[in-house]
């Protein structure tokens, strides 16, 4: 019985926008595992490809690090915790606590607080944009919910203090990930559990009105 030899089938190319994702993705777990000081050359051998065929998707590494900014970082907000932050039918002490519930499970893993830290370490853009955007979308709206909630009007002479409070806040929740994530060191309370205290504890270094 003869048999007809069939040609060989080429793999479907993935479409560009689709590649392009794709090296983000894994160049963005690349730098976490390596650091920014790892090259695009590493990073081609890493994913199994060439550097001429990386630079057709970003022609520089710093034009890949943007795009990890915009997905990783930028990208993960949620719209809907702007509404959550500035929703005055509710308690204050809540909306915190459900906000950062909620925003701690997007940025409480391996992955992100690695880049995180190695960004700062090294000096690229991603940890100054993000602490930039940080506080335009969290630090004052808490500020500002937490001065109207407790009654209490935010001047010139106080903003100073009440900025730094908030940032005591975020940065007291934000390193019990560090310790976990990073650092493999013990925590001591359920995440739930450590952000209500760590609200507590803000709200009640808050000056009266």
């Amino acid at each position: 019985m003869n048999s007809e030899v069939l040609p060989r089938t080429r793999a479907a190319r993935k479409p560009f926008e689709v590649r392009r994702a794709e090296i983000v993705r894994k160049a963005a777990s690349f730098f976490a595992q390596f650091g920014f000081d790892a090259t695009t050359r590493d990073l081609a051998n890493w994913l199994g490809t060439t550097q001429p065929l990386m630079y057709r998707y970003f022609p520089s590494k710093n034009a890949l690090i943007e795009e990890i900014y915009q997905s990783i970082f930028v990208g993960a907000w949620k719209k809907e915790w702007d509404a959550l932050l500035s929703d005055r039918t509710r308690p204050v002490r809540e909306r915190l606590v459900e906000f950062y519930d909620q925003y701690t499970d997007v940025i409480m893993n391996s992955e992100w607080m690695r880049l995180y830290l190695f960004a700062g370490l090294r000096g690229v853009d991603i940890t100054r944009l993000y602490i930039a955007r940080v506080e335009e979308r969290i630090i004052r709206p808490v500020m500002r919910e937490m001065a109207a909630d407790i009654g209490t009007t935010i001047t010139p002479e106080n903003e100073p203090k009440l900025l730094e409070l908030a940032w005591s806040l975020q940065g007291g929740i934000f390193y019990y990930g560090v310790r976990k994530f990073v650092y493999g060191t013990a925590v001591y309370q359920e995440k739930h559990e450590m952000i209500a205290t760590s609200v507590d504890v803000y709200a009640s270094s808050w000056p009266k009105a």
